[in-house]
């Protein structure tokens, strides 16, 4: 290797070139482009095939109003001020509501739908729905029935023909499919066209559906959900949705109702108890003054009595709230864990006991919302149940520190009853005895007239309870199917179009165990790659082609070779032996060989060629010459050199020595000192010797020449050189078997090679012109 700085050596540009090697690949597929667009066509048709076969799919929409007071929105409703168990609604967790499976298993079974109906046409299947003019009814299945498509032809008003089978209709049948019933929904006859259907497992259908449903709110404080479903039928979506809110509706009515049913059974059997007290303080008084004979009482009784009636007023208030109190008590500690809402209050009037009995009653509905959805051992559930543990422990304290102010006004009250009483005592004691039982009455009158009034305000709440949400928008479709996306799907039909032959030819490369590119030879040896050569198909078979007024590419790329071999020994003066081998036959190195002696000739350099390649010689057929006397018959002493040399018509300084008659014995004949004697006086006469040899890979011949060569360029041929000869180069590169071992790119096809895509186009050019 030349290690002069400044000397040129072209192939040091090997770096610059490997970055084009995306361009290289970019170019090598462009090449290709017809079987791309062939490709892309054939892909384009198939997808206009697949759409044919796919059914349109359009969207349903729906939206409701849920009322939500966390975020924002109040009931406005009329009965607000009768309405005393109003709840605070969680957009979220109506979502999870709405998605559950109970709702669709309802919605599924009021609709059928577990059952799809269709007539078949061309290319697909035709689903409909209200146009069916049946509905099949599945009562006792078979296995069977879920795993054969079910035929009905329409023999009459009465009868229809399912799968080859008479039944009549409207009513309960056996089939091998199992128990059915052809329920008519439109006048039969045998005009109608047949219809086909298929009976899914019913979970299926449920989770199917679910699956397709999408809920969510429109903005992150709004209140409206936007309910969607990808439907194939529209009119099938839309009654999907509309029964789906039609159900959520039913149940929160049936709900609330619950709760109410649950106070007024509360209210019911205080009034039952308060009735038979109120009664029998009614007949005590109604005995004392018929055995007395007492119609009216004195003005001073009736003095007393007002005002012992004011405090037995509070007196009997104070009771009721503390009665109340242990009835809440009792009621909260009898239901812990259980369905239910604390009763009302009645006559509580404590901020922070209401407020505590609200969380809980909200607490106790949400875990009642969840269990609906998840599992009682769910971590939202736990949490739950832990908050109600809190609350009811804060509902307990409460409680009792309330008792204890209720007690002490209590207390205060019999002491003012007491003085009073004392007082009494001053009145006649017939007239005495009939206060006492006349103040009784009034107590129990006015605590059954609270719980009339209470029970009536109870009983109109339930009367009037309606659903927390409204709705916005019915279920309507979409004018434009939202599946299959055409645009979509022809654009990954030509994905794959554009993709099938990049990888056809990837892996056509990757089979190949041939080099193909320059890199393929960079990767294995740092050999110096002196020049490149591409194929033309100008060229054909002739061998020899350079001329001194030749202006293609090929041409071009000979006279870069020739100036990189001038510049690849320093010293310009000195005789050059140039050896030209390769691994294998065929790889181009004759035809190399012999158009570089011709570009060295043209620059006045006295070059001779010598075809060493004495088993299969080529020369003397590119030339057109005979080939009786020749090399061989130098080496064994038959000829002299005058004899061998043979110029090269048309130019001149150049001249040939073939490769003479076929000797037996080759590798001998190169071993002997002739050979020496031969490089010696072809110095004395030629500046420039080139040598082709035969190839290295094969036979030793050119290992025996090497030491008389100052050079070698060893021949390799795209997509006709192994890979596996590579490292046998770089073996004979590093054990340096070879002198100044240097490696041509030859039949490079266009597109492969750096310096036909960016430096030789010119030259193209010109020659055309």
């Amino acid at each position: 290797m030349n290690m002069n700085p400044n000397v040129y050596t072209p192939y040091q540009t090997a770096d610059v070139e490997s970055k084009y090697n995306l361009g290289t690949l970019l170019i090598r597929y462009v090449r290709n482009w017809p079987w791309f667009m062939l490709s892309i066509l054939l892909a384009q048709a198939a997808a206009y095939i697949y759409l044919l076969y796919q059914p349109l799919v359009y969207n349903v929409q729906a939206s409701v109003l849920i009322k939500d007071e966390r975020k924002g929105i109040s009931e406005q409703s009329a009965m607000k001020e009768t309405n005393i168990f109003t709840q605070t609604k969680l957009v979220e967790n109506e979502i999870e509501i709405l998605r559950s499976y109970s709702l669709m298993d309802r919605v599924v079974t009021n609709l059928g739908l577990d059952v799809q109906y269709y007539r078949p046409t061309r290319t697909l299947k035709k689903h409909i729905y209200q146009e069916s003019p049946i509905r099949l009814i599945v009562e006792k299945p078979t296995s069977q029935l879920y795993m054969e498509e079910l035929k009905f032809l329409f023999v009459d008003s009465k009868m229809v023909k399912l799968n080859g089978h008479m039944y009549p209709v409207n009513q309960s049948i056996k089939t091998p499919y199992g128990q059915l019933r052809i329920f008519v929904r439109k006048p039969l006859s045998s005009k109608l066209k047949p219809i086909f259907a298929t009976v899914s497992l019913h979970n299926d259908a449920v989770e199917g559906y679910l699956g397709n449903l999408k809920i969510g709110s429109t903005t992150m404080l709004s209140t409206v959900l936007v309910m969607n479903l990808q439907e194939a039928v529209p009119s099938r979506g839309e009654a999907i949705l509309n029964q789906l809110i039609s159900e959520y509706n039913k149940e929160a009515v049936v709900d609330k109702n619950n709760q109410a049913s649950s106070t007024l059974n509360f209210i019911e059997d205080r009034l039952a108890l308060i009735s038979g007290e109120l009664s029998n303080v009614e007949k005590e008084v109604e005995s004392y003054k018929s055995t007395h004979g007492i119609t009216d009482l004195s003005v001073q009784a009736e003095k007393f009595l007002t005002t012992v009636k004011d405090n037995d007023l509070q007196l009997n208030d104070v009771n009721m709230r503390l009665g109340a109190l242990a009835d809440v008590e009792r009621y909260v500690q009898s239901h812990s864990g259980r369905k239910g809402v604390a009763p009302a209050t009645l006559g509580l009037s404590e901020p922070i006991l209401t407020s505590l009995l609200t969380k809980a009653a909200e607490l106790e509905l949400k875990r009642e919302d969840l269990l609906k959805t998840t599992s009682s051992g769910s971590p939202l559930i736990e949490s739950l149940d832990s908050q109600l543990k809190n609350t009811n422990a804060a509902i307990s304290e409460n409680i009792e520190t309330i008792r204890q102010q209720l007690i002490s006004n209590r207390n205060q009250l019999v002491a003012n009853n007491q003085r009073m009483e004392g007082m009494i005592r001053t009145v006649p004691g017939k007239e005495r005895a009939l206060l006492n039982i006349t103040r009784q009455q009034g107590i129990k009158n006015n605590l059954y007239t609270y719980l009339l009034q209470k029970r009536e305000e109870t009983a109109l709440s339930a009367a009037s309870r309606v659903s927390d949400s409204r709705i916005v928008d019915p279920a309507h479709t979409t004018s434009q199917p939202v599946k299959p996306v055409r645009m979509m799907i022809f654009a990954l039909f030509s994905l794959v179009g554009l993709v099938i032959p990049i990888g056809i030819i990837t892996a056509k490369d990757m089979v190949n165990d041939h080099v193909l590119r320059r890199a393929d030879v960079e990767e294995v040896t740092q050999i110096p790659i002196i020049g490149e050569v591409i194929k033309e198909r100008q060229v054909g078979t002739e061998s020899f082609v350079f001329k001194s007024r030749m202006h293609s590419v090929i041409g071009e790329q000979i006279r870069a070779l020739r100036t990189n071999l001038l510049f690849l020994n320093g010293d310009a003066q000195k005789n050059q032996v140039i050896l030209f081998t390769s691994s294998i036959s065929g790889e181009g190195k004759s035809f190399i060989s012999l158009n570089l002696g011709a570009s060295l000739a043209l620059v006045n350099r006295k070059t001779v060629i010598v075809d060493m390649d004495m088993r299969k010689p080529k020369l003397h057929k590119s030339l057109h010459l005979e080939n009786k006397l020749g090399l061989s018959n130098y080496l064994t002493g038959e000829a002299d050199i005058d004899n061998l040399l043979h110029p090269v018509i048309g130019h001149e300084n150049y001249y040939i020595i073939t490769a003479g008659s076929l000797p037996l014995n080759p590798s001998e004949l190169l071993s002997s000192t002739h050979l020496a004697e031969l490089f010696t006086k072809l110095k004395e006469r030629f500046e420039y010797i080139l040598v082709d040899s035969p190839p290295v890979g094969l036979v030793t011949d050119s290992q025996l020449i090497a030491p008389f060569a100052d050079a070698t360029m060893f021949l390799v041929r795209h997509d006709h050189t192994s890979k596996k000869y590579i490292k046998m180069i770089d073996a004979l590169y590093k054990e340096q078997r070879l002198p100044n071992l240097r490696i041509i790119l030859n039949g490079v096809k266009e597109g492969e090679s750096h310096y036909y895509s960016h430096n030789y186009g010119d030259y193209r050019e010109l020659k055309k012109k």
